[in-house]
């Protein structure tokens, strides 16, 4: 009888240790998930200064991996121990698909507009084991190439003198620096020379002619980014008596004649501003945005600016914060359209601090274009926005013969890189 019952409570005390064996094997296993796995993050942050935090389920997760820890640590709660036994491979499951989820929807390249051989060849250069740095400057220079729509690189948009000039500029997320060029003459390669701008100085923009001759001092051919075609708008421009131009309050009337123009002697007279098609189909800069399967941002911008600008006019593009912005602990956004307005807002910085505030990306491209209209309803503009997760957006000002944006995507879960509308609010 003795006999029989310390074999049972010997049997006992082993099954007790096996169990609390198993249980220890399956809360190492959480909590190695759990630290292993991303968490999500609420659309909105509880206060503007309050870091985003996780949801409840996974703060409750994360609470109950840990209770669990301790329980398998001095082997006490037999009871909640086996009920939890249960649960454990459930919570495993979760954490394992949200981790599954973020490291899945990354690296991303995401820019402005349906340019679509710009977005192949930054996921190309990704492809290849390039930088985000690298994937930005050859996705935008691909553009420069191809004379994106006219906008961008050489042979479109002649200012008022029937010149071409160019702007851009590359971003670094991890080191917040930023290469720039505005106003460059006579070299094509624009991004290419804001990149050499990082490496090469300490400064962060170069202008004008003085830009050209440090780019041929970096190795970039001095050529003419003067086209026929670029010849024929030019012309075509001064038989339209110069219009559209971007001169107000000045005589004689702007509005009917090529000028030379000067101040009034007396009073002043404002014009409304009034958006014309030409302007709409005319501001195609290209902005991108890479983020590799680290979270490492970098984001980039290149445009020859808006035709028939006066000379020496430089717009948001080659602006940090304005054209684009890069922050590897938050996101990265791009911004297209009336640089002149939308540079006031900085609109690419205060996306990713929506982002940084735990804000969705698309919400956060809204928030930026709402915050426009209030000041310049009749705004021609866009941007783009991606977080460290691989989460993205877009949004747009709708306006007469602007009522949709298009942009391109790669990202993993796609198979191949592919245009995305959103409509514009």
């Amino acid at each position: 009888m003795e006999f029989a019952l310390s074999f049972r409570q010997q049997a006992a005390t082993s099954a007790n240790e096996a169990t609390h064996t198993e249980h220890q094997r399956h809360v190492r296993v959480l909590a190695i998930s759990l630290h292993q796995a991303q968490p999500p993050y609420h659309s909105a942050a509880p206060c503007a200064h309050a870091p985003p935090q996780p949801p409840c389920w996974w703060r409750r997760c994360r609470d109950r991996v840990e209770g669990l820890e301790a329980m398998a640590a001095t082997g006490r709660g037999g009871g909640r121990r086996r009920r939890w036994m249960t649960v454990a491979p459930l919570l495993l499951v979760a954490l394992r698909l949200t981790g599954a989820a973020s490291a899945a929807a990354l690296p991303l390249v995401i820019n402005t507009w349906a340019f679509r051989t710009a977005a192949q060849t930054a996921w190309s250069v990704l492809q290849l084991g390039g930088s985000e740095l690298d994937a930005v400057e050859k996705g935008c220079g691909q553009c420069e190439i191809d004379q994106c729509d006219g906008s961008v690189g050489y042979g479109g948009s002649p200012d008022e003198s029937g010149e071409t000039t160019l702007d851009a500029m590359i971003m670094d997320g991890n080191t917040m620096e930023v290469g720039a060029v505005a106003d460059l003459r006579h070299v094509k390669n624009a991004i290419g020379v804001a990149r050499k701008v990082i490496e090469y100085t300490k400064h962060t923009l170069l202008v004008g002619e003085s830009a050209s001759l440090f780019a041929v001092r970096m190795g970039f051919p001095y050529e003419d980014l003067t086209t026929q075609k670029s010849l024929s708008m030019y012309s075509k421009w001064l038989n339209q008596s110069c219009q559209p131009n971007y001169w107000k309050n000045v005589v004689p009337d702007s509005s009917e004649s090529c000028g030379p123009y000067k101040r009034p002697e007396k009073g002043t007279h404002r014009e409304e501003q009034t958006i014309s098609q030409s302007t709409v189909r005319n501001h195609d800069t290209i902005g991108m945005v890479v983020i590799g399967e680290s979270g490492t941002v970098a984001s980039g911008t290149s445009t020859n600016g808006a035709i028939h600008k006066i000379p020496g006019r430089v717009g948001d593009s080659p602006i940090a914060g304005a054209g684009s912005y890069a922050d590897s602990t938050a996101g990265g956004a791009a911004a297209t359209g009336d640089g002149d307005i939308m540079m006031r807002f900085l609109p690419s910085y205060q996306a990713v601090e929506y982002m940084r505030m735990g804000t969705d990306p698309t919400a956060a491209c809204q928030k930026v274009i709402s915050r426009i209209q209030k000041y310049a309803p009749k705004f021609f503009g866009a941007v783009i926005c991606a977080n460290t997760t691989g989460s993205y957006g877009a949004a747009c000002n709708k306006i007469p013969g602007f009522t949709q944006f298009h942009f391109m995507v790669s990202s993993p879960l796609l198979s191949q890189p592919t245009e995305q509308v959103v409509d514009c609010i």
